[in-house]
């Protein structure tokens, strides 16, 4: 289970000398969890997609629970469940991550698993502005509208949900405009952060741009 925490603390991930904290933050299917994962295998640090934290909760409010105890109950196999990566749980999710008390009940958790021996990525929308404004290296992902609605359809129709392109830009834009005008934590980049377009990048191009800059940072 998730401890709350209060949301007015500031985020200092770094206190570990053993820990390496890497925070990914950008726009829904712009690449971070492929760049995130792909980072942690090369480094062997720990990863955590902590969307999938606010996917589970949105979830579970979709089930018909309350968001804020759907939060403060939250278990770790609840982030395995098949269903997180559907439309109408990303809505959800989108739409409780504006509840102040909900992400106070899931920033413990995510400043605890940065710290942790061996180093750890984390990537979301406000990993380098509020969950680990220390972090050892921020970058920040992102994309053209256009190529990451064209990212999220591939992805959908591989798992076998099949809709149209206007229907997915329609959803990727109305996530980005709630989760850059949100009044809490909204999305945006770190002023100290890196930002990396991935737009006319493969994936393996993307990958070792991030490798680069973090490697700068460990030497």
């Amino acid at each position: 289970m998730f401890v709350g925490a209060d949301h007015t603390t500031e985020g200092f991930c770094n206190m570990n000398s053993a820990s390496f904290t890497v925070a990914i933050d950008g726009p829904a299917a712009a690449g971070k969890g492929t760049i995130s994962k792909a980072v942690a295998a090369y480094f062997g640090f720990s990863h955590l997609d902590t969307g999938l934290l606010y996917r589970a909760v949105g979830a579970k409010v979709l089930s018909g629970m309350d968001a804020l105890k759907a939060a403060q109950t939250l278990e770790v196999a609840d982030l395995n469940s098949p269903n997180l990566r559907s439309p109408d749980v990303a809505q959800a999710a989108s739409r409780v991550a504006v509840d102040v008390d909900v992400r106070a009940a899931l920033v413990a958790f995510q400043r605890q698993f940065a710290v942790r021996d061996g180093g750890a990525v984390l990537d979301g929308r406000d990993i380098a502005t509020v969950i680990c404004v220390d972090a050892d290296v921020k970058l920040f992902v992102t994309a053209s509208p256009t190529k990451r609605a064209k990212r999220r359809m591939d992805e959908l129709n591989a798992n076998g949900i099949e809709l149209a392109f206007s229907d997915v830009l329609a959803d990727v834009e109305a996530r980005d405009k709630r989760d850059r005008e949100r009044a809490t934590a909204p999305l945006k980049c770190a002023d100290d952060a890196v930002m990396l377009d991935t737009t006319h990048l493969t994936a393996d191009e993307a990958i070792a741009r991030a490798i680069k800059y973090i490697m700068a940072a460990r030497s």
